[in-house]
């Protein structure tokens, strides 16, 4: 079974891989889209790819290219904790403090930021795809004065000197990903037990009517369907004009999902299922 994930190796998402399917063939791609158009394509049985950060939120070109783009099923999620640390070349271990300029991933950056500002304040910071590709560019030019921000595998991976841990400036900081695939269910091989099953809803309202967010929301209350995440997205069809995507605490069932579902329907909303799945921890 191969598993597409946001490369290269070393990343956050390599990590959850690894925990989730560690008999699997893993292939890391460059940008998420590749990632989930390798999945549509065949080429791999799964997509596994960042949605959500407890402190930088959704993960946008997830969400918009799994639904404007490629169609695909969410079969499962899986929660990691993020732990963020400061990486040199061997070569520059000792000298870290004249660090010149820090690369990684904007949102690596941005999660460390109290840090940079207080040890390495006016530091110029560089965005890279992703925390691994940073690692992976600090070795490959040992020349510079560089610095990256990236997990204890990349550092492993690349060689690199970690000159400070978790610097993080949260340390409840956590990321979710999902498991993508053309299937409906199963993320057949995955190790890890679940703890709890989600589904995952895209509402579109009928426009120009008054309340219809509220009437929404009353669908799943009274039915007592406890949701985790109800977060806006715009349609890309006009200025305004925008969907809802919305976690439900429950896995699909029979009478009460489905009852939500028709009752969203005979409002005049458009309804489509992303997946009805199991949510595991890394």
């Amino acid at each position: 079974m191969k598993i597409a994930f946001l490369g290269p190796v070393a990343t956050f998402t390599d990590l959850a891989v690894r925990q989730l399917f560690p008999k699997e063939d893993a292939i890391p791609f460059v940008t998420i889209p590749e990632c989930i158009d390798a999945a549509a394509a065949g080429d791999a049985d799964f997509a596994v790819v960042p949605v959500e950060n407890a402190l930088e939120g959704s993960v946008n070109i997830t969400l918009d290219y799994l639904i404007h783009e490629v169609p695909l099923f969410i079969v499962g999620e899986a929660t990691t904790p993020i732990k963020q640390h400061l990486m040199v070349h061997p070569d520059n271990k000792d000298k870290w403090e004249r660090t010149e300029v820090i690369f990684s991933h904007s949102h690596a950056l941005a999660q460390c930021h109290k840090f940079l500002h207080r040890e390495l304040k006016g530091v110029a910071s560089e965005r890279m795809t992703s925390t691994a590709a940073a690692a992976k560019y600090v070795m490959e030019h040992p020349d510079i004065h560089a610095a990256a921000i990236a997990n204890g595998l990349a550092a492993v991976e690349y060689g690199l000197e970690i000159v400070k841990e978790n610097i993080h400036d949260y340390s409840h900081n956590h990321t979710r990903f999902i498991i993508l695939s053309k299937k409906e269910k199963g993320a057949a091989g995955t190790s890890l037990g679940s703890h709890g099953e989600k589904t995952t809803l895209v509402v579109t309202l009928p426009s120009d009517r008054t309340g219809a967010l509220h009437q929404v929301l009353s669908a799943f209350s009274w039915r007592n369907l406890n949701l985790s995440k109800i977060e806006s997205r715009p349609t890309k069809t006009g200025l305004g004009n925008y969907f809802f995507i919305i976690d439900i605490e429950r896995g699909m069932d029979v009478v009460l999902i489905p009852g939500a579902i028709a009752e969203l329907e005979a409002l005049g909303c458009s309804v489509k299922v992303l997946g009805s799945y199991p949510s595991y921890k890394v």
